[in-house]
Parts: C-alpha cells; sequence; structure tokens
C-alpha cells in the first residue's frame, strides 16, 4: 500500500504572498520512492493523496515585528498611526529594537510628512505604498499580550466553512486550502499553518491511516522597503544648462528600467549568508522582485541574471499579466557545464501598448572571439586565446516603435524608433582585457545599427566595471587614455593598437544628471553620487564589495533625461548587512530614467 514517508517544507517561515509547497515522499509496497504530485486523476497503485491547509487562530490576535518578522511585537508608534501608515511599519519587538531601527524608522515618518507638496498634490512616488502626511511623533505603546488591537486585522471567514473545527486550549482551525500548494495571505499574519496529507482509496475515497501532518511558524507580511521617489532633473542638458528648445520640440516621454536581478544559481548560503535563509529562497524572491519591478510601471525593462527556466515560467508570463511582451537572450554554454534550464541571461520587457517590436540583434560574444581569433591569433596559440575570451558572456539589441505619438519629433510621418541594448559584461575582475574588449565590440554593433537607422540609443545593463574603468570610459568619452592603468592587461594584444577603442555615439550615463542637480531633491541625491565620476557611489553592495557596476547610457543628441529613480542610501541597506536582503532580493539596486525625444542633427 501507498504511505507517506516524509513531509517538510523547504522553510518553515510563511510569508504573505509566497508559494508554500511541501515536499512530500510517498514510499510503495516494493519499498520504491514517489516524489510527484499524486492526485485523485492521476493515482499511484489505486491510491491518492488528499491535502489539507488550516489557518491556526488563538483567542488572541498577534502581530509581529517590522524589523524582525520572526518575532512577535510587543510595542507600537504612535507616530505611524498618526502619519497614516501601513500599520504593520508601526509595530516592534522590543524598546531596544525600537531605539535601534529609529535613525531608519523616522525616514516614513519624513516621507509621509513630505508626501504632499505645495499645491497639495501628492507627490509620485515609485513603488509606493504610502499616501498620507502626518506628524513625526516618536511615541510608542506598549501592548500587552492580552490586548486586542483593532488596527491588526485577520479574515475569519474560512473558505471552506464547513471545514472549520474547534480545538480545545482557545484555538480554532479554519481551512484555507485543499491543494498541495498555498499563498498566505494577510488574514494569515500572525496565524500559524498547518499541512495535513493523507492517503485516500481511490475507489472508496476513504483514507487509509492517519494524516501525516506539519506546522509552520507564524505568518509575517511581506517585507516592504522604503518607496523610492522619481527625481525631476528636467530643463539641463548634459552640460547641466537649460534645453528649452529640447523640452519644446520633444515628442513624448518614456522610462527604462535597469536591473540584475541576481540569478538563484549564484544566490546561496555560502555567498549571502548575511541574508536569512527564507528570505534568499526563491520562491521569496521571485514575488518580491516581480512586486517592485512591476511597481515601478516602467516602459521598457532590461533584466539580467535572469535563468532560462524563470524567464520561461515566471517572469515572461506573470509579466504578461500587466502589457509587457519579453524577449530573452540566453547565454551561451561552451563554458557553463551545469543544467542548461538554470542558464542565465539577459530578459528586456516593453508594454504593448506603449511601444511594437520592429527588430532584435542577438550578440554572442564567444562568435566574435572565435572571428577575433581566426583573423589575427597564430593557430598555435588559438586555444589559449579561446579559453580567455570565451566567457559565454551575450547581449540582446531591441529596435522598438513607440506608440505614444503620432509623430516622430524630426516630422511629420516620420516613425519614433528607440534601439535599446541589454547587456551583461563579465565579471571576472582579472580580465580586464577580455571585458573592455566586449563592450568594445558591443559598441561597434550599435554604431552600425545607428548609422543605418539614425535612432535613439540606450545600453543598459551590469558592465561589471566601475566608474573610471577602461570600459566606462570607453562608453563614457568615446575612447580610452592610451596610458590607461587597463591597458597594461592584453596578454593577448587584441586592444591593440589603442587607438582603435574609440566609438562615435554620443553616450552619456543618465545617473550623471543627478551631478549637476540643483536645488530640492536633486540636490538630496547628489550626496549619493561620486563627485569624482559623476556616478552613484554604488549599485552593487555586498558584504565584501560595494561600487558601481550598472549604467543606462543614452545618446544625448536625440534623448534627454527628465527624471531618475532616486538612489539608495547605503546606511539604510547596512542595517541588514548588505544586499540581497528581506526587503531587496538582489545584490543591486535598480536604476530607472524617464527620457524625452528630441530632434537632432544626422549623425
Amino acid at each position: 500500500m501507498l504511505s507517506v514517508g516524509r513531509v517538510h517544507l523547504p522553510s518553515d517561515i510563511p510569508i504573505v504572498g509566497c508559494e508554500l509547497t511541501p515536499y512530500v515522499l510517498l514510499r510503495r509496497p516494493d519499498k520504491s520512492v514517489v516524489t510527484e504530485d499524486v492526485t485523485e486523476l492521476n493515482p499511484i497503485d489505486a491510491h491518492f493523496l488528499r491535502y489539507r491547509w488550516y489557518r491556526v487562530q488563538s483567542d488572541r490576535n498577534v502581530a509581529v515585528c517590522s524589523v524582525h518578522p520572526t518575532e512577535q511585537a510587543t510595542l507600537q508608534c504612535l507616530g505611524c498611526l498618526k502619519a497614516k501608515l501601513p500599520v504593520s511599519k508601526s509595530y516592534h519587538c522590543s524598546p531596544k529594537c525600537f531605539c535601534d531601527s529609529w535613525q531608519h524608522h523616522r525616514v516614513l515618518h519624513e516621507r509621509a510628512a513630505s508626501a504632499v507638496n505645495e499645491n497639495g498634490n501628492e507627490e509620485e512616488e515609485i513603488f509606493g505604498r504610502f499616501n498620507s502626511t502626518g506628524g513625526t511623533t516618536s511615541s510608542m505603546v506598549s501592548m500587552s499580550t492580552s490586548q486586542s488591537n483593532p488596527s491588526f486585522s485577520n479574515g475569519t471567514t474560512a473558505l471552506y466553512p464547513a471545514a472549520v473545527t474547534q480545538k480545545s486550549g482557545g484555538e480554532t482551525w479554519f481551512e484555507v486550502g485543499r491543494s498541495k500548494t498555498y499563498t498566505p495571505t494577510a488574514d494569515d499574519v500572525g496565524h500559524v499553518l498547518r499541512f495535513e496529507c493523507v492517503v485516500v482509496d481511490a475507489e472508496t475515497k476513504l483514507a487509509v491511516g492517519a494524516p501525516v501532518a506539519l506546522s509552520t511558524s507564524r505568518v509575517i507580511p511581506a517585507p516592504s522597503p522604503i518607496p523610492r521617489r522619481l527625481i525631476s532633473v528636467s530643463g539641463m542638458d548634459v552640460s547641466g544648462h537649460l534645453d528649452m528648445d529640447g523640452r519644446i520640440s520633444s515628442g513624448g516621454t518614456f522610462t527604462a528600467l535597469s536591473y540584475n536581478i541576481l540569478s538563484d544559481a549564484y544566490a546561496t548560503n555560502e555567498l549571502y549568508n548575511y541574508c536569512p535563509t527564507w528570505a534568499l529562497s526563491w520562491t521569496y524572491r521571485r514575488q518580491n522582485l516581480l512586486r517592485e519591478i512591476v511597481g515601478y510601471r516602467a516602459d521598457i525593462v532590461c533584466l539580467q541574471e535572469v535563468q532560462s527556466n524563470h524567464f520561461e515560467e515566471f517572469f515572461a508570463p506573470e509579466l504578461d499579466k500587466y502589457g509587457y511582451q519579453a524577449l530573452f537572450k540566453r547565454k551561451t554554454a561552451e563554458v557553463f557545464s551545469g543544467n542548461i534550464n538554470t542558464l542565465d541571461g539577459c530578459a528586456t520587457f516593453f508594454r504593448r501598448d506603449r511601444f511594437s517590436h520592429v527588430k532584435k540583434y542577438e550578440v554572442e560574444f564567444n562568435k566574435a572571439a572565435q572571428s577575433l581569433t581566426d583573423a589575427l591569433v597564430p593557430p598555435a596559440q588559438k586555444k589559449i586565446a579561446l579559453n580567455r575570451l570565451v566567457k559565454d558572456n551575450v547581449a540582446l539589441i531591441l529596435v522598438l516603435e513607440a506608440k505614444f505619438g503620432n509623430q516622430g519629433v524630426d516630422g511629420p510621418g516620420k516613425r519614433q524608433l528607440v534601439c535599446v541594448a541589454n547587456t551583461h559584461v563579465n565579471m571576472h575582475q582579472e580580465l580586464k582585457d577580455v571585458r573592455l574588449w566586449q563592450v568594445h565590440t558591443l559598441l561597434k554593433g550599435l554604431e552600425k545599427i545607428a548609422a543605418s537607422a539614425n535612432i535613439p540609443m540606450l545600453v543598459c545593463g551590469d558592465f561589471n566595471s566601475v566608474p573610471g574603468s577602461a570600459p566606462h570610459a570607453l562608453l563614457a568619452m568615446g575612447k580610452v587614455d592610451p596610458i590607461h592603468q587597463d591597458l597594461t592587461v592584453d596578454p593577448l594584444e587584441i586592444l591593440r593598437p589603442i587607438t582603435k577603442l574609440t566609438h562615435q555615439l554620443p553616450l552619456v550615463s543618465a545617473y550623471s544628471s543627478f551631478a549637476r542637480a540643483g536645488v530640492g531633491l536633486g540636490l538630496e541625491q547628489r550626496r549619493k553620487m561620486d563627485p569624482a565620476t559623476n556616478e552613484p557611489l554604488f549599485t552593487n553592495c555586498t558584504r565584501d564589495f560595494i561600487g558601481t557596476h550598472d549604467y543606462i547610457f543614452y545618446s544625448a543628441d536625440s534623448l534627454t533625461v527628465e527624471s531618475l529613480l532616486e538612489l539608495v542610501d547605503e546606511e539604510s541597506l547596512r542595517k541588514d548587512t548588505a544586499l540581497p536582503s528581506p526587503e531587496w532580493s538582489s545584490d543591486h539596486i535598480a536604476l530607472l530614467a524617464e527620457f524625452r525625444c528630441k530632434s537632432r542633427t544626422r549623425r
């Protein structure tokens, strides 16, 4: 007879919105094991499994700490209630917790107080959940364990009311699910979930033996970071001066997002042991990443480190629901030796109501390496050269046509096209020559597209190159100083002659606009910029590294920057040691820029 041998959950900490799928191991009479789902429609040995999920509610409500979500709250911040912030943000597990987090917690109050501008209209907040103003009172109230808090509500209506069973000890079980997988809801917060499975005779529909059960810890709400605002930088050209002509002749604005989301294959406990296991799990991270990406409402989304299976099974179908069309370029697999389905790549999404797809180009740097070695490297050294150059990196280039204007900015009847490049350059820091060669190869390809189509360009991605490095100089300045230190690493002499390391694209880093910002919020962002390079202080923050690797470059002759997604303060991240964290599910931060098309002379 079929029997249940083992049941367990990958994580015993359930989070609102994140699927729970128990691992169930079955044993057959011949001692063989079965791990797949055995349903009534597909029984094994005339038996199947019946599942039940219950919410176990006690007679008293339980709130969880906003800082340590696995701990029960004992204090509540009255300032949050007066400011009408989400009540979940107001709870703390101890006076020490409240005091230690006050420096970050008070930002919530300040944001709420400044959410109404001079005209009485709320400022737009990206990825925001707060929409009311209020005071910044730092009072807090103690919550006794017997106190019933009217602001903390967990639903009492069962999904299957007939299955509610009153238990002893002041607990009530509400049946909330009848499938193997269950997704906790807001009604489950603060409560334990119980999973039961039992073998059922397919003919009689009667249970065979006792149910096997497990209980989780209390359900916690999905942590939500402080919202990032879109900061206006419009009215300035690349020199920091007003550009009224460009604005007047504009034909519409659009937003572009670039984000390395951290592939699940790289999100290991060994690399990120400071991040709680539940927050590092893909079931949690994928929902948190999706919530963040959708919240930005970008017209164009460029993602890096997207696993092939996650693109097909999750991101493409989920973002399709929000009106995005998806294209994907997987890394080549000449070096990669693992499961091909987990190999990552670059995914670009665009809103169907804003753009239509015109053309796609795929860049495989491995192919370029083969062509290079065939042309320049002696046969005896070809294997050594390919071992150094072949790293599986790729780029995805799309030509899109805008739908947000009846005509292009260059005159009636002209199509408004935009070229978007999305790439992830080689990460190995000792391969400086390879990284520079990959960037140069990409730019030469983009030059050919620009020459044939004369359209605005966006170059987005993770370039694994800090500001001031040779790849960054090539992108931003169009050339590399012949005495640049990075050029000393060139064992294959693929960078010779150095005079070839140029391009004619008028590229400018979008975030350099913050360095030219004047008063107001833009000035606040300047403090998060490196004055020596006019780039963000960091876009990648782990325990062992902090620096900028991610960029959005644009062609300054045809686009102007209207707004930028505000940068993240390092101090706010260090409360969780580094990225990724329960709030932010990648070790990189997202970059987003709003652009306006303008008339330009032909290059």
